[in-house]
């Protein structure tokens, strides 16, 4: 043997140990502390979480000449009934525009800040709505063979990368003081019923408000009367949440919750939770 002179590799600089099975623990608490540093660096505590359709597009798409990533319109986004998931995009931009707006008026660093999944449709009209009201958004993007583009309506230090679904939704709801559920597929169902379940639970103590926004499309997905009939789920479990279908509803009920609940009474700073 002869490694008297040779320059031996650090094991936190092997890039194919890091990206091995072995080295799946540090990659997960990669995702746990880079967002955590940046989160803090940048005075985060307090979320408002938009979820809902990648496939959603804006109306009036031909008529914006910038700020768009050509790759969020994917040809497999096209769909039969596209203009009756369209016009919900207007309506959460518009909701993450006065939510940011009020938010302003609360201190200097933008109390409660808009994040969405980072991609495109209702991820996209948040940030988009969070940035027309000169506020700061975030992106938690997820890296899927589709690839998913973030949006460019991202703030610069706010926009993350994520491998494992598991730790993007951790970051979603360890911060969220408010959670809006738009129309969706798979993902933001999938979404939905992990922040109900850490509600009903009480996994996640803090209790926030949470809309699910848009009636005429989840009272035909959707059937909570039939899982109360069966006894899957009970009355207080209906409490979890409100319906809404318009911006302004839904923006009176959000500011009234987190003026009551986290601006009236004692918000802890997100890592005492």
């Amino acid at each position: 043997m002869n490694n008297k002179n040779k320059h031996l590799e650090k094991a936190y600089k092997n890039s194919t140990f890091l990206n091995s099975a072995d080295a799946r623990t540090i990659r997960i608490l990669a995702e746990y502390l880079e967002p955590q540093q940046r989160l803090k660096k940048q005075k985060i505590k307090d979320m408002i979480v938009f979820f809902g359709s990648a496939r959603a597009n804006d109306p009036n798409r031909s008529s914006v000449k910038q700020g768009i990533n050509q790759k969020n319109n994917h040809e497999s986004f096209k769909q039969p009934n596209e203009k009756l998931l369209n016009k919900y995009y207007n309506d959460a931009r518009l909701l993450a525009k006065r939510l940011t707006e009020w938010s302003l008026t609360l201190n200097d660093n933008q109390r409660f800040v808009v994040c969405s999944g980072g991609g495109p449709g209702i991820m996209e009209a948040a940030n988009r709505g969070a940035i027309d009201a000169g506020g700061r958004s975030i992106g938690m993007n997820i890296s899927i063979p589709l690839e998913q583009e973030p949006n460019l309506y991202i703030s610069d230090q706010l926009a993350f990368e994520f491998h494992y679904f598991f730790m993007r939704k951790f970051w979603f709801v360890y911060l969220a003081k408010a959670a809006i559920i738009f129309p969706g597929g798979f993902g933001t169902m999938d979404e939905l019923f992990e922040v109900l379940t850490l509600m009903q639970t009480h996994k996640m103590q803090k209790r926030i408000p949470i809309v699910i926004y848009g009636e005429e499309y989840w009272n035909k997905v959707l059937n909570f009367d039939a899982m109360l009939e069966y006894g899957t789920i009970e009355e207080e479990d209906i409490k979890l949440f409100k319906f809404y279908s318009d911006v302004e509803s839904a923006f009176d009920y959000i500011r009234e919750e987190l003026t009551e609940k986290f601006i009236k009474g004692k918000s802890k700073p997100y890592w005492q939770f």
